[in-house]
């Protein structure tokens, strides 16, 4: 688990959205799992994002769609069978402890409860590198808390977890290794074990 941190504007979105294959990098290069991702034909972007989660400070929630659909539209675009995705989007719900919320519709849901949909959402294809932008940012400090014990224990699963936020009370009682940026660039790195 790694935080990125700086200034607004320093550039921890454009970081997770190069991860991502949101944003192309112009120079230099970008490596998941030892494949630098500048290389990549937009043709295999899709199979690159299968191996990533992805959670947004604005959720991103499709408002026409219950919790359940929401959470279950990633497992719906790679063709899994209904009896799985009923399988894997229940057990995500529980995991955030929306299980009993599964047929609302998201503005029905309190902002806290949308940022977890957003979560189940990344995770239910159990994802190998989770990438989240600024998820504590519209949240108070109780749910921030609740939303960093989410990703701890997705960690102590094996998968890796790259936040960025500004919250650096929040993440430094992590205890995690944090990246500092600033104007795109690496200034500053605690933590790092070799």
């Amino acid at each position: 688990m790694v935080f990125l941190t700086g200034h607004s504007g320093a550039g921890k979105t454009t970081v997770l959205k190069l991860a991502a294959l949101i944003e192309r990098c112009s120079r230099g290069q970008v490596l998941l799992d030892g494949e630098n991702l500048a290389r990549i034909s937009a043709r295999k972007i899709p199979y690159i994002r299968r191996k990533l989660g992805l959670i947004f400070q604005d959720y991103r929630l499709l408002a026409d769609r219950t919790v359940f659909d929401n959470v279950a539209l990633p497992l719906v675009i790679a063709g899994y069978r209904r009896r799985e995705i009923l399988s894997r989007v229940r057990a995500a719900l529980d995991k955030v402890g929306l299980l009993a919320k599964e047929s609302v519709y998201p503005q029905m849901i309190s902002g806290g409860e949308q940022q977890r949909v957003g979560i189940a959402r990344a995770v239910v294809h159990k994802p190998s590198v989770i990438l989240a932008d600024e998820p504590t940012g519209n949240l108070d400090p109780d749910l921030s808390k609740e939303i960093m014990s989410l990703f701890e224990q997705f960690r102590q699963v094996g998968a890796t977890v790259l936040v960025a936020s500004h919250d650096l009370n929040l993440i430094s009682s992590m205890g995690c290794r944090l990246l500092y940026l600033e104007q795109g660039t690496l200034i500053g790195d605690e933590g790092h074990q070799d």
